[in-house]
Formats: structure tokens, C-alpha cells, sequence
């Protein structure tokens, strides 16, 4: 039996038959046989583009069953929807890609059989591709996901190098040489005292250097004049790498997840994005110390991040906090007040506060992880991490930010509270949860979608972030890179 063809491609050759396929060492993955949703509907299509990944998501109102071929040259992604036929919400899936998508060219679909429809995701770059279901959850039905990874991951380390690069400004040419002084050339000559030094800011200065033309030669004093007697509290000193402060900001929700959703439609995802994006211009221009800031957003768009990987890229790139960012939401439309929280480990220190730890950890299944690729063990291991330590810390950073939210907006609690959140459970990086404001509350959705509100938000995290630097130096270290 002839394996169906694909729909006509430019650049591509009729798809190989099922054997050679096989053969090859593509994969073929087979969802749930005995669940074959004949006739079921499609009820919304949608594609979540993304530098480390893009998903493409089919919602139907039955279970679907998918086959999925992978062929790599040039590298595609073909799937085969079995009991249902083609409809104008599939069709709809070809203008969702974006022209600036950095995984996918274009998406094509047809009937290829009677209750068979194919998809093709053209890829603009190799990858490793995962197909999933998942059952109803939230406001979603049954869904069909696509997630389509580049094959080389992007490295939050390299994006965060290249966000501080294009933003330096060009360093003038040195200027020649002056004439060595006998005190100068001596103080030269004193051994260095060993200091600390930052290795991702040897390589952003590394990276950012460029070849010029040679300098002049170096200058031999032939008779150095007397020696000037030293100055008191004179002393040689050393350029030192600057230590770079890297603050992880993680944007709730995003993607499939939408988050709490107030009475006006005002979506969590998007406000919380907003503020961190403000965030960042005010971290990334402001330095402790004398060493410069770095914010580095979990997520920089709207796409779903699961809660292990937020916490596992916040530990890639070593921050020295985590500030998660929310807008909470209750069962009644009076609840007010922003807040901060801790993790515990020892239970919440509120019922509200386990209540909302619960519904924040169930991000994942509402955003949607294919479960099934996941290490269990791992994801637990790294969840459990946390220390005495880190949530003493956390606590400290807690109380300044609430301190300066509070004294420009109603506080629900007075205190930091703390509970089990999953995101917080780095156990080497100060982590809260910062719930800006109930979104749920009409009078709070609508400051939260004010400009001049979010404004203010920032500038009070900031506050918060600076003040708790005074206090807390970061410490010492060497990043790996």
C-alpha cells in the first residue's frame, strides 16, 4: 500500500514511503487508538511562536487521534488527524504562522484520505518535534498539540549575552600611551593582589571586543627622573571585572495558559508581561555598587512556560533573585490588595495562601506539558531542592518589596505570607511570588490595565530589588559559562 502524498511543496520531494521512512529513523508516534474521535469538531485552532519553541494547538470537542512523520530534509513535520474531515477552522491554521515565527515557514493542510486530514509544519530549521493530547481542563476541550523545539535549544546564557551587547554603547578607541611618570612605572611593576572576577562578564567583554589597529609600542624610560615620594592612602589598584547582578523576572501564565481572567476580559498573561517588560528597562539600567543589573525574563512573549523550566533558567543563568509576577483572582469580586509570598516547607501560612499555591501549580496542566517526555524523578528532585537558606533570603526580599508596594497601593496582607509554590523552589536563588493586584476585583482590573499604574508597579519593585541589594550584597562568585 502507497503511502499518501503530501500536499505540493517548493522546495520538497513527494514524502518517502511509510518503509523508507521507518528505515530512516524518523518517528512515528500513534496517540490513543482506542479513543478515534470520528466526527469530531474543531472548535479553535492556534499558534504559539517562540524562540525556544512554537506549539501549534488543535481544540476539538472529542478526543483526536494523530500519526506524525518527521522527515528531516528538508526538515518537516507531517501529521495525519484520523476521523475527521476538512474544515474551514483547520484551514485557518495556514494564515496563524507568522511571517517572523523563528521555527516555522508555513503550515500546510488537505484532505488526504476520507477522514484523514494532513498537516505539514515547513520548518525553518531542524528540530526535534513532540505530539500530544491532552484531556479538558479550564475553559479547553480536548486538544492536540504540536511543540516544535530547534534541535540546537537556544542558551539563555548566549540571549542574555547578546540583550547586553546591543545595548552597550562603542567604547571609544584607547588613547596613546602618556608618559610613565617613576611612581606610575613602579606601581605597574607591584605584583596584584587576586580578586574576584565574573566569567560571564570576561566573556560579554570578550565577545564585545573588536580588532582595531595596533597600538603604539610600548615606551622605555631610558633615565626615569627622582623617585616622587608617596602620597598617604596612595595605592595601586587593578581593573576588575564588574560583577554582574542578574535578576530572573518571570511573567505568569502565558500561552495556552491565559491566568486569571478579570470581570472586563483583562487577561493576567498580558498584564504581568507588561510590568516585567518595565521592570527590565529599569533593572538593566541601574547598577549596586558599582556593578551593573541584568533582568533575564523567564518568558519575553506570549508562550506557556512550564514551572520546572522557569526555575531551571533562572538557575542557568545563576540569577541572584527570581521575582515571579502575578495578578490574582478570587471566587468574589470584593477581594483587594496585592501581596507577597514565600516558599515554605512546612505548610502555608494561610488557607488562602495553600489555595492559591494550588491553583498557581496547576499552571502545567492548563498551559499543557507533554508529561509523557518528562523525567518525573528529575522534575521532583529539582522541586524539592529548596533550603533554609534560600527561603530566609526569600523572606528578606519579600518584606522590602512589600514594603515599597505598599505605599502605593492597598496591601491584602501585611505581612509575606508562604506557601508551596513550584516556581519558588530554586534552592540557591531568593525567590517570591509578587501578586500585583485582584484582577477579579473590577476597580483593580481596571488600574492594572492602566499605563500610569503599571508604571508605578515597576518603579515600587524596583524600589524593592535596590533596597534589598543595600542590605544583602550579592556574594562573590564565579558564573560557569
Amino acid at each position: 500500500m502507497n503511502e499518501p502524498t503530501l500536499p505540493a511543496h517548493p522546495a520538497a520531494a513527494p514524502l518517502p514511503s511509510r518503509r523508507s521512512v521507518l528505515q530512516a529513523g524518523t518517528l512515528v508516534l500513534l496517540l490513543g487508538t482506542q479513543q478515534i474521535a470520528r466526527g469530531a469538531t474543531i472548535l479553535a485552532v492556534r499558534v504559539w511562536p517562540a524562540p525556544e519553541y512554537s506549539r501549534v494547538t488543535i481544540e476539538s470537542d472529542g478526543a483526536l487521534v494523530a500519526k506524525q512523520f518527521f522527515v528531516t530534509t528538508p526538515p518537516r513535520l507531517a501529521v495525519d488527524i484520523e476521523g475527521i474531515d476538512l474544515s474551514p477552522e483547520l484551514r485557518e491554521l495556514v494564515a496563524k504562522v507568522k511571517p517572523d515565527d523563528p521555527n516555522i515557514a508555513g503550515i500546510r493542510v488537505g484532505q488526504n484520505a476520507p477522514g484523514v486530514v494532513r498537516l505539514v509544519v515547513d520548518l525553518k530549521q531542524a528540530a526535534m518535534p513532540q505530539v500530544f493530547t491532552l484531556p479538558p481542563v479550564a475553559a479547553y476541550q480536548h486538544r492536540l498539540v504540536f511543540d516544535l523545539y530547534p534541535a540546537e535549544p537556544v542558551d539563555p546564557l548566549e540571549a542574555l549575552i547578546a540583550e547586553r551587547l546591543r545595548e552597550a554603547p562603542a567604547k571609544p578607541a584607547p588613547a596613546p600611551n602618556p608618559p610613565l611618570t617613576a611612581a606610575a612605572a613602579a606601581a605597574a611593576r607591584a605584583p596584584v593582589p587576586p580578586t574576584e572576577h565574573d566569567p560571564l562578564g570576561d566573556l560579554i567583554a570578550q565577545r564585545s571586543q573588536r580588532p582595531g589597529p595596533p597600538g603604539p609600542p610600548p615606551m622605555v624610560a631610558t633615565a626615569p627622573p627622582p623617585a616622587e615620594p608617596a602620597r598617604p592612602g596612595s595605592r595601586a589598584t587593578s581593573t576588575q571585572t564588574d560583577r554582574i547582578i542578574i535578576v530572573a523576572l518571570d511573567p505568569g501564565h502565558g500561552g495556552e495558559d491565559p491566568g486569571a481572567i478579570g470581570p472586563a476580559g483583562t487577561r493576567e498573561k498580558d498584564v504581568v508581561l507588561r510590568v516585567a517588560h518595565l521592570l527590565r528597562d529599569r533593572i538593566n539600567a541601574t547598577t549596586v555598587g558599582g556593578n551593573p543589573m541584568r533582568a533575564y525574563l523567564t518568558r519575553d512573549g506570549d508562550y506557556f512556560v512550564p514551572l520546572a523550566t522557569r526555575v531551571q533558567k533562572a538557575r542557568r543563568v545563576q540569577a541572584d533573585l527570581f521575582v515571579s509576577i502575578h495578578a490574582d483572582a478570587f471566587t468574589v469580586p470584593t477581594a483587594r490588595g496585592a501581596s507577597v509570598f514565600a516558599l515554605s516547607q512546612s505548610g502555608a501560612s494561610s488557607t488562602a495562601a495553600r489555595w492559591l499555591a494550588n491553583k498557581e501549580n496547576s499552571a502545567d496542566l492548563v498551559g499543557g506539558i507533554n508529561v509523557q517526555s518528562k523525567d518525573r524523578q528529575v522534575q521532583s528532585a529539582l522541586l524539592d531542592m529548596s533550603t533554609t537558606a534560600q527561603i530566609n533570603d526569600s523572606l528578606k526580599l519579600g518584606a522590602v518589596l512589600l514594603g515599597e508596594i505598599g505605599g502605593m497601593a492597598k496591601l491584602h496582607k501585611p505581612r509575606v505570607e508562604q506557601a508551596g509554590f513550584a516556581v519558588l523552589k530554586a534552592p540557591d536563588i531568593p525567590s517570591v511570588l509578587v501578586e500585583t493586584a485582584f484582577i477579579s476585583n473590577p476597580e483593580e482590573e481596571k488600574r492594572l490595565r492602566s499605563p500610569a499604574y503599571q508604571e508605578q508597579l515597576a518603579n515600587a519593585l524596583m524600589r524593592g530589588i535596590t533596597r534589598y541589594f543595600a542590605k544583602n550584597p550579592p556574594l562573590a562568585r564565579s558564573r560557569s559559562v
